[in-house]
């Protein structure tokens, strides 16, 4: 069954049968019940016209004998005001419904009653009615009768009447629900073979609707499956032409793929370049070793600690980059940015501070310590004689500006620097240099902790680099 129904096109299919299927139940239900209804209602109003067509023969004094209770073969009864059968219709032979099972005529309702046999009507519950006048409430019952043996099911209205001689009558006349119960069964029988068909006819169109519906997606889903194949994330998924949820679905994929592209090919360079950076203080540590080996009087020491250093601090920048890019989350704790540049300017030749006040704000104390440690040690390594560190509140932001009077950075630089491993000069030395990933940290914590770092035209001539962060 799940495999049956494991296909977006076999749910849809079975949904939409479903609900037409509860729909149509539920139309042919009240169709059947209106149909009854209205049938029983004409059923009712055609007994109570053959009951008051009787009941007005009796009111103008008509005999029992001469009555018309014969007229299309329905059941009429007339009882008097005791309960006794006086007058019915000719060939009944069996009535219930009526409250009077009889089907013969009292013998004494064969000769006329004079006045003092008329029955005193005071006493009765019902409305009161003046010699001559026929009722005006009618009430309905359902029953059945056998007329020259033939049984069927009848609705009888029952119209009491005031004669002038005979005293209260009630006339009790049928019309038969054989049309009623064809109708139904009629109605039954057409939505027993229609619905099923129609059913039918809804899945099918439903299926095929859904299967060009889902075409779009299913090209999408053999490229995917082909991308994932062949590892070429530069492949991209069709798009149709159709502006709805199924072509934003494949512009989306078209763009994760576009992301993903980008930062796989970014880890590769990453890696790449890690690899370069650490192969040369590893070779240059290798060689002195090798050297120290064979002649330990050689052995530079000074080197060997500076290379050593060298890899923990690039060990470090590696695995703080991996953190971030595993989307580590900073600790939410407040911390005060002036007493932070205070505390990393300390013991720096040529470096000021100046602070309005605390500025906090919230995020992990050792990156943000990091980020304006980099930020000093770029600054100090590209300024001619001074460096100067300011932290302002701007509204509801935190501003940590570093400025040096160095060279600066041209303008068509300042996005690069922020790339991994990028060093603008050329010529200066990687001992001196560093691995070119300073800045690129400096970036990536403000990123994390909701911030920027941009870098400008100090007023010295040099760079002006500011960290902006939401304050706490």
């Amino acid at each position: 069954m799940s495999r049956l129904f494991g296909s977006v096109r076999a749910r849809a299919t079975l949904a939409a049968t479903l609900v037409v299927a509860v729909a149509l139940v539920a139309a042919g239900a009240a169709v059947l019940l209106s149909l009854r209804s209205n049938l029983l209602g004409e059923a009712g109003t055609q007994a109570e016209r053959s009951a008051r067509e009787v009941a007005a023969e009796l009111a103008v004094g008509t005999p029992y004998g001469e009555l018309s209770l014969d007229v299309d073969d329905r059941p009429v009864q007339v009882v008097d005001g005791d309960g006794g059968l006086v007058a019915v219709s000719e060939d009944l032979e069996r009535i219930s419904g009526t409250g009077v099972a009889a089907v013969k005529p009292l013998p004494a309702a064969t000769g006329e009653r004079g006045d003092d046999d008329r029955d005193d009507d005071d006493d009765d519950p019902g409305e009161s009615l003046e010699p001559g006048e026929i009722g005006e409430r009618t009430t309905v019952s359902d029953g059945s009768a056998t007329i020259d043996g033939d049984t069927e099911d009848y609705r009888f209205a029952a119209v009491p009447v005031e004669t002038r001689d005979k005293g209260r009558l009630t006339v009790y006349a049928g019309a038969p629900l054989s049309a009623e119960h064809g109708a139904v069964d009629t109605a039954l029988t057409v939505m027993l073979i229609g619905f099923p068909v129609l059913l039918a006819v809804v899945a099918w169109v439903t299926w095929l609707v859904t299967r060009r519906a889902l075409r779009p997606v299913e090209g999408i889903r053999r490229e995917m499956a082909a991308i994932t194949a062949s590892e070429d994330l530069a492949r991209r998924v069709p798009v149709p032409g159709t502006h709805d949820e199924v072509a934003r679905l494949a512009s989306t994929t078209n763009e994760t793929l576009a992301a993903l592209e980008s930062s796989v090919e970014r880890q590769r360079r990453f890696v790449a370049d890690a690899s370069h950076e650490l192969r040369s203080p590893i070779a240059s540590l290798r060689t002195q070793l090798e050297v120290a080996a064979a002649h330990p009087e050689l052995l530079d020491l000074d080197g060997a600690v500076q290379d050593t250093v060298r890899l923990q601090r690039l060990a470090t920048d590696l695995l703080l980059l991996a953190r971030l890019d595993a989307g580590e989350r900073p600790a939410d704790a407040r911390v005060d940015l002036a007493a932070l540049a205070r505390a990393q300017a300390e013991g720096r030749a040529g470096v000021g501070v100046r602070a309005e006040g605390a500025v906090a704000v919230a995020g992990s104390r050792g990156q943000l310590e990091r980020v304006l440690a980099n930020l000093l040690d770029n600054a100090q390594r590209h300024a001619r004689s001074a460096v100067e560190v300011s932290v302002r509140r701007e509204g509801g932001t935190a501003v940590a500006a570093v400025a040096d009077d160095g060279e600066g950075v041209p303008a068509a630089d300042r996005e690069r620097i922020f790339e991994r491993f990028v060093r603008l000069d050329a010529a200066r030395s990687r001992d001196d240099g560093g691995a070119g990933l300073g800045l690129a940290i400096a970036r990536d914590v403000a990123e994390r902790h909701g911030g920027t770092l941009t870098v400008g035209d100090a007023p010295a001539g040099g760079a002006l680099f500011e960290l902006r962060l939401p304050v706490a």
